[in-house]
């Protein structure tokens, strides 16, 4: 699904999405608690509140040692990718490191329908990808996104963009089209050269994304072709453009 662009590569957050242009995308059960013994037969004697107690202590200690070692994956995540310029200084050894941590992560998820979660709302910052048509390895450095990289969701709208800063402020925005709890198709619909010069998107600027990890500061998603994002939180009340 090739999109043609100009040499100065808009945002690609996937090739999983558009190979030359913006690609950044690419119930509880109800628990009823008696709080009175309706009968208790002779030779049973009711729960006292020293066990009540040990067991919510016991439940208590798993939910915090679950929030430790999720803490943990993300520092040890944060530390791995720091050295790494977005990904493209990874070699394979990186990229498999960084792929193991992640999947740490999206083992213990908490948010299981994160496209019904107000967490994906809001401006993310791209901290990694293994995208070559968003790194541009190839090319010189001069010739590559340089400044920060950003992705947008606005869930109740179902719209999305994509910002690339220096030195091109190139920026995309798209419509998605929910095709599970987790996984949407993303349509481009315009691109925007230089911030400024509106270009309308063809038809095959397309894609698709798949969130395996959220939180309030952290999301990791994976295209449709395998590569991976990694996005830290930065402004939960920004609004993309309709």
């Amino acid at each position: 699904m090739a999109i043609t662009c100009s040499s100065s590569s808009l945002i690609c957050f996937s090739s999983d999405f558009a190979s030359s242009s913006l690609n950044l995308f690419y119930s509880k059960p109800n628990i009823i608690i008696r709080t009175h013994l309706l009968f208790c037969p002779r030779n049973q004697k009711p729960l006292n509140s020293s066990v009540s107690d040990k067991r919510r202590n016991r439940v208590s200690f798993f939910s915090g040692f679950s929030t430790k070692r999720v803490e943990s994956f993300k520092e040890e995540l944060f530390q791995a990718i720091k050295p790494l310029d977005r990904g493209a200084e990874a070699s394979p050894e990186d990229q498999a490191r960084v792929d193991q941590i992640a999947r740490k992560l999206e083992a213990v998820n908490d948010i299981k329908e994160p496209l019904k979660s107000n967490l994906l709302n809001g401006k993310w910052e791209l901290l990694y990808t293994t995208s070559q048509s968003l790194l541009q390895t190839k090319r010189p450095k001069f010739l590559r996104p340089n400044g920060k990289i950003y992705q947008a969701i606005n869930i109740d709208t179902l719209r999305a963009q994509n910002i690339e800063t220096w030195p091109f402020f190139n920026q995309a925005t798209a419509n998605l089209v929910p095709l599970n709890s987790k996984r949407v198709a993303v349509k481009f619909d315009y691109f925007r050269i230089a911030g400024l010069i509106p270009i309308k998107s063809p038809g095959s600027g397309r894609g698709q994304l798949e969130i395996t990890y959220l939180d309030e500061e952290l999301r990791i998603s994976r295209g449709n072709r395998g590569n991976l994002f990694i996005l830290k939180m930065v402004d939960p009340s920004y609004r993309v453009p309709l």
